[in-house]
């Protein structure tokens, strides 16, 4: 029951942090949750390698979901933030 408190309270708060941050600090948001994902896969791949069983098990199959989910979020966020930048960069041959 503890860890469903946890849950929702998580829930809760990631709600009301990302939507009441100014829109100038959308970008490093961003950047942190791709680190936040990159963690994610950290985790995930220790919960599926398990050296003592050699038997799949719940929690080596949401780890392994949770390993696709969070790449896909790291690449699509870093593909966003590098067109977010190329915006920036002045185009030097243009008049």
């Amino acid at each position: 029951m503890a860890s469903l408190t946890i849950f929702v309270l998580a829930i809760f708060v990631g709600y009301h942090v990302v939507w009441n941050v100014t829109p100038a600090l959308h970008t490093p948001l961003m950047a942190v949750t791709n680190a936040i994902s990159g963690i994610i896969v950290v985790g995930a791949m220790l919960q599926v390698v398990d050296i003592n069983a050699q038997q799949i098990t719940l929690t080596s199959v949401l780890g392994a979901v949770a390993i696709f989910l969070a790449s896909i979020n790291i690449f699509g966020g870093f593909l966003v933030t590098q067109r977010m930048l190329d915006m920036f960069k002045s185009k030097k041959g243009a008049k």
